[in-house]
């Protein structure tokens, strides 16, 4: 097994449901430009309040995938 680098990027997903949809929703996007996704860190959570309601969840994500530089 040869071997490898990973980079990793931070990004935040949004959902109006849950942290969790919002973590999944983050990692959804980042699937549809970058290949070998490898793993996903939850940094932090936090919520948007609007007149003292929650109106969204906020998931703050490392997203590691498979360095593959120019050759």
């Amino acid at each position: 097994m040869p071997d490898s680098v990973y980079k990793v990027i931070e990004l935040v997903g949004t959902s109006v449901e849950s942290w969790e949809k919002a973590a999944t929703n983050a990692v959804a996007m980042a699937s549809k430009s970058l290949r070998d996704l490898r793993i996903a860190e939850i940094v932090q959570l936090d919520m948007q309040i609007e007149n003292g309601k929650v109106v969204a969840y906020r998931a703050k994500v490392k997203v590691s995938f498979k360095y593959q530089g120019k050759e």
